[in-house]
Order: C-alpha cells, then structure tokens, then sequence
C-alpha cells in the first residue's frame, strides 16, 4: 500500500469512529428529550433528575468529538472534501449539545412546575411538539448517516410545523394569564419550555442543513421556512 492510501485508509478509520461516536452522543440526545417531556407530562421529579445528571456525559461525548475531530485534522492533513466531513461531525455535535442543555432546562422545570396550578392541555400539548422535534432530531441523524439530502431537506422543511405548535402554544397560555392571573407564573415557565423545545427544532433542521452541505457542497439556497413569531419581548423565564 502507498503512502497515499494508507493515510487516507487511516483518515476514514478515524473518521467512521467520530461518527459513531456522534450517533451514539444522538442517541442520548433523543432519550433526554423523551425524558424531560415525560419528567413533565408526569411531574417526575426523580427522571427529571435523572436528565440533568445525564447531561454531563452528553457534554463530555461533544468535547471528546471535537478533541477526536482536531486531532484528526492535525494528523491526516485531510483534503477539502474529506475536511469538509470532520467539520460537519464538529457542527452537528454541537447542535446535539445544545438540544441536551434545552433538555435539562425542561427536567429543571418539573419540580417547581409541580407546585404550580396545572394548566389544562398544556402537558399534551407540549408532548405533541416534543414528538415532533424528537422525530426531526431522529430523521436528521438518520440523514447525516446516510448521506440522504432529501430526508434532510425533509427535515428542514417540518421546522414550520413546530414554529406554528409554538406559536398556537403562546396564545393559549396568554389566554390561560389573561383569565386568571394564578396562572401567570406557571404559563411563564410552560412559555419556556415550549419556546426551549422550538429551539430544539432550530438545532434539528441545522443538522439536516449540515447534512444538505455534505451531500451536495452547498448550503441551501432559499431562506428557512419559518412561522411568524411571537412578539420579542414576550415574557420568558430566564434559563437559570
């Protein structure tokens, strides 16, 4: 074997193990969400725990990615193509870091939302937009794996869906605090989650874009889908 192919032989074994690396850091990503909706649809405050102490090994598989990702680059001196690769695996770890931070904001909302009034119809509704973002978070790390553009782009297109669930969600707690003022501080924090799990949604659909980049070289063209929003100075509970 020549020089060449050795090196890029060894390049592609370095990159396959950073890649699995990802799709396993996804996988705790995606049990996160599921926890956290289902630490607050039940108020469980021991699951909701339970997400936040998971959070730091989410945290260390992003920082050991990008110490894998760095070091490869330092000692594969990959192509354009094959850089464009590694770059890819930095951006979308770090895209499911953040989706775990939003996950442990919600699980750190079960204990004091559980002594909060309940507010009718918001735990189902918050568990159909989780679904939702889970199921895009889910299509886009299937995507990445299989270089599929067009379930990326699949994806980035269904980020619409979840702005709109937000945006139904923001009027019904408005309604919620406007008919009765006991409501306000647990429609704060519901506001919060809900506008924390559109954001999880943004992260999706950048990983799918990232995927879009891989496949084809280019980032889409046409500006992202997007609901008109609520207005910005809309009351949200600070992340804490």
């Amino acid at each position: 074997m020549n020089r060449d192919k050795h090196i890029s032989s060894a390049f592609d074994r370095d990159l396959e193990t950073i890649q699995a690396q990802v799709v396993k850091m996804g996988g705790m990503v995606e049990a996160a969400i599921t926890d956290a909706a289902t630490a607050l649809e039940t108020r469980d405050e021991e699951l909701a725990e339970q997400v936040r102490r998971r959070d730091k090994a989410i945290d260390a598989m992003e920082t050991q990615i990008n110490e894998d990702a760095a070091r490869l680059i330092a000692l594969r001196a990959p192509t354009a193509t094959d850089l464009r690769m590694v770059l890819a695996v930095i951006k979308i770890s770090a895209s499911l870091e953040r989706v775990g931070d939003y996950a442990k904001n919600m699980a750190k909302r079960t204990a004091v939302l559980s002594q909060l009034p309940y507010i009718d119809g918001s735990g189902l509704a918050l568990r159909r937009m989780n679904l939702a973002v889970n199921k895009m978070l889910q299509d886009a790390l299937d995507s990445y794996i299989r270089r599929d553009a067009d379930l990326a782009g699949d994806v980035r297109m269904r980020d619409l869906e979840v702005d709109q669930m937000y945006n139904a969600l923001f009027r019904e707690f408005l309604t919620h605090m406007m008919e009765d003022p006991r409501n306000i501080t647990a429609c704060m924090h519901l506001h919060f989650l809900a506008k924390n799990t559109e954001r999880m949604g943004d992260h999706a659909t950048s990983i799918a874009e990232q995927v879009i980049y891989l496949v084809t070289g280019d980032l889409p063209d046409e500006a992202r889908p997007k609901a008109n929003s609520v207005p910005s100075d809309a009351p949200v509970v600070g992340e804490g």
